[in-house]
């Protein structure tokens, strides 16, 4: 099942992914389905008002999650290009809800940084409260997975030993265009599925999700252990090598640069970097 946030009429639906049209589900984004304990049958069963995907404008999947969690340094590939040795635990961090954007809205080039990355990487949703979750138990708590781009303003990142400000700068992670449920993709709550990134046709960034040093059920049992996971949480689960700053000479996102991130059996971003209005004259 796949499931969106459909942007309608100035507001937000939750609605289920058809091959041909958009259903609603009777919840205004997909936080408030996944807040329900019956949200699987409910998604499942819903005969809402029907839209067309023409024309269509898709919200984050989810879009003012209670927690964003990002793993930093989880796949061995990026571990390695950033001269690193592999974590014993996995390295957390957080963003805020004014980061997130949809899956091809513009991604604001903010004029306080001179060095704006790309980050593609898998996203797990939470779908049940969990706290000290067993293995059954995190694995179970995952609704689905979604894609997003933890774009990074580098320079900020680095001004001091805690990344969060180079990580949350407003407006600048898509995320989406789905949430697929863990039944629907090979290897369900631990998926083997094909990543990448593109830079105005260049790819960038490939790799595949089964490469995690910390997969997801390991990442729901370790957040779990610190505080309680609720439905519409997000974790983030850590980029591949080929990101910008790894370069030599480092390569940093532009005014009008194209961003495409996407993986298989979920879907894809197109975002465009942008310098905004009232900043660019």
């Amino acid at each position: 099942m796949k499931l969106a946030t459909l942007r309608v009429d100035g507001v937000t639906r939750a609605v289920r992914c058809e091959k041909d049209r958009y259903v609603d589900l009777g919840a205004p984004d997909v936080r408030a389905l996944l807040a329900r304990p019956d949200w699987r049958r409910e998604a499942e069963t819903a005969c809402g008002a029907e839209y067309g995907l023409d024309g269509a404008r898709l919200a984050p999947v989810v879009t003012r999650p209670g927690k964003i969690l990002c793993v930093g340094l989880n796949y061995r590939n990026h571990i390695t290009e950033m001269g690193r040795e592999l974590p014993e635990f996995p390295t957390l961090f957080a963003k805020y809800p004014e980061a997130l954007v949809g899956p091809t809205d513009d991604i604001e080039l903010a004029p306080e940084s001179d060095a704006v990355d790309w980050e593609a990487e898998l996203a797990l949703v939470i779908g049940a409260p969990v706290r000290r979750a067993t293995e059954e138990q995190a694995a179970a708590a995952i609704a689905g997975f979604t894609v997003v781009n933890d774009v990074t303003m580098r320079d900020w990142q680095y001004r001091s030993p805690q990344w969060l400000q180079g990580k949350t700068f407003e407006s600048t992670t898509p995320m989406g265009p789905v949430l697929v449920t863990p039944d629907e993709l090979p290897g369900g709550v631990r998926p083997a599925l094909s990543l990448t990134c593109e830079v105005d046709g260049e790819t960038v960034q490939r790799a595949r999700t089964d490469d995690l040093v910390f997969d997801p059920v390991a990442l729901v049992r370790y957040a779990s252990s610190i505080l309680t996971l609720r439905p519409g949480d997000v974790i983030a689960t850590g980029t591949p090598g080929g990101v910008g700053h790894a370069r030599r000479p480092a390569r940093y996102l532009v005014d009008g640069a194209r961003v495409v991130t996407e993986i298989s059996g979920i879907g894809r971003l197109d975002n465009i970097a942008r310098v905004p209005k009232d900043m660019s004259a």
